[in-house]
C-alpha cells in the first residue's frame, strides 16, 4: 500500500456518502449534472464522431497518431444513476495514449428513467457495429463499477445470442450483484468511504426494471460464468463490492473462464480515478499491457 493512497482515502470521507440512505441517493440523482463533455486535450489528439443510436449519443475517439488495431467499448460507472464524469474521460485518455486503441463510449440512459433492457438494446447495436468495423481485429469491453457490470452483462448476452465473443473484459471495481445480499459486505462497509448498501440496493432495483435483480444481465454473479472471454479485474480492498467480486472471480474460474483478479488492499472504489496514486497508475498500466498483448 502507498502513503498517498492512505492519505487520499480519509479525504473522501469529507464528502457526504450519497448511498447511506435511499432518500440521500434520490436527492443526489435530482442534483446530478449532464455527461461531462469530451475534454479539449482529447479533441486535439483524437478524431471524434458522435452518433445517435436508439436515441442515445455514442462517441467514438480515434487517435490521430499511433493508432493500433485495437477497439475498446467503454461503459462508465455511476450506479446506473450518475452520468459520465471528467474522471472517466481521463481514464479513457490513458487507454488511448497507452494502447493506441479506438474507443467507443455509449452514453446509455440512466435510472430511474431508464433500465437494463434499454441499455442492452443500445449496447448490442453498438457492439455489432464495432465488431463489424473491427473485422478480425481485437475488441475489448472495458468498464468501471456499474459500467463494468454492463461489460460482463454484454459478454453474457453475446455468448447466449451466438455473437462473436469480445477478446477480453477489463473490469475496474465491478458491480456484479445489485442485490447486495452477500453477508460479507457488512464487514467491509465501514471501510468504504464512497458506497453503502441502502442506496445501492434501491438503485439496483430501479435498474432491473421488469427483470429480476438476480437476472444475469442485472447481476452477472448469478450467471454460470461459463465460456466468457479472458477477464481482468482490478479491485480495491476498501470497497464494499470486494466480497462479491471475490465470489465472481472464484465462480468464473471454476466454470473454466480465465480470470486474473488483482486486489489493491488499501484502495477505494474505482481508485483508478485517482491517477496521483501509485495503485491507480499500476492498474491502468497493467490493463493497457493486457490490451496491447492481444
Amino acid at each position: 500500500m502507498s502513503l498517498i493512497m492512505n492519505l487520499t482515502r480519509p479525504l473522501l470521507r469529507l464528502r457526504p456518502n450519497a448511498f447511506t440512505t435511499v432518500e440521500s441517493m434520490r436527492k443526489s440523482v435530482d442534483r446530478s449534472r449532464p455527461d461531462a463533455p469530451v475534454p479539449a486535450a482529447l479533441r486535439r489528439s483524437c478524431s471524434i464522431t458522435a452518433d445517435i443510436v436508439h436515441g442515445h449519443q455514442v462517441i467514438t475517439l480515434t487517435p490521430k497518431t499511433g493508432r493500433t488495431n485495437k477497439d475498446l467499448i467503454y461503459t462508465h460507472g455511476g450506479a446506473y444513476i450518475y452520468p459520465l464524469l471528467s474522471m472517466h474521460w481521463q481514464i479513457i485518455a490513458t487507454f488511448i495514449r497507452r494502447t493506441g486503441a479506438r474507443v467507443t463510449v455509449p452514453l446509455y440512459g440512466l435510472g430511474p428513467a431508464h433500465n437494463a433492457d434499454d441499455a442492452y438494446r443500445l449496447l448490442e447495436s453498438v457492439y455489432r457495429r464495432v465488431a463489424e468495423r473491427a473485422g478480425k481485429d481485437p475488441v475489448f469491453l472495458v468498464g468501471d463499477s456499474a459500467g463494468a457490470g454492463l461489460a460482463v452483462g454484454q459478454a453474457i448476452l453475446y455468448r447466449d445470442r451466438g455473437l462473436r465473443a469480445p477478446d477480453g473484459l477489463l473490469l475496474f471495481s465491478p458491480w456484479v450483484d445489485v442485490t447486495m445480499e452477500n453477508p460479507d459486505i457488512t464487514a467491509v462497509t465501514g471501510r468504504d468511504p464512497i458506497l453503502a448498501p441502502p442506496g445501492l440496493t434501491a438503485a439496483g432495483r430501479d435498474w432491473a426494471g421488469d427483470l429480476s435483480t438476480t437476472d444475469p444481465l442485472v447481476s452477472p454473479l448469478h450467471d454460470t460464468l461459463k465460456d466468457l472471454p479472458p477477464t481482468f479485474i482490478y479491485q480495491g480492498g476498501h470497497d464494499i463490492f470486494l466480497p462479491d467480486v471475490k465470489k465472481f472471480a472464484a465462480k468464473a474460474e471454476a466454470a473454466g473462464t480465465k480470470v486474473d483478479l488483482r486486489i489493491y488492499h488499501a484502495a477505494f472504489h474505482v481508485f483508478i480515478g485517482a491517477p496521483w496514486t501509485p495503485e491507480a497508475r499500476h492498474a491502468l498500466r497493467d490493463a493497457a499491457v493486457r490490451i496491447a498483448a492481444d
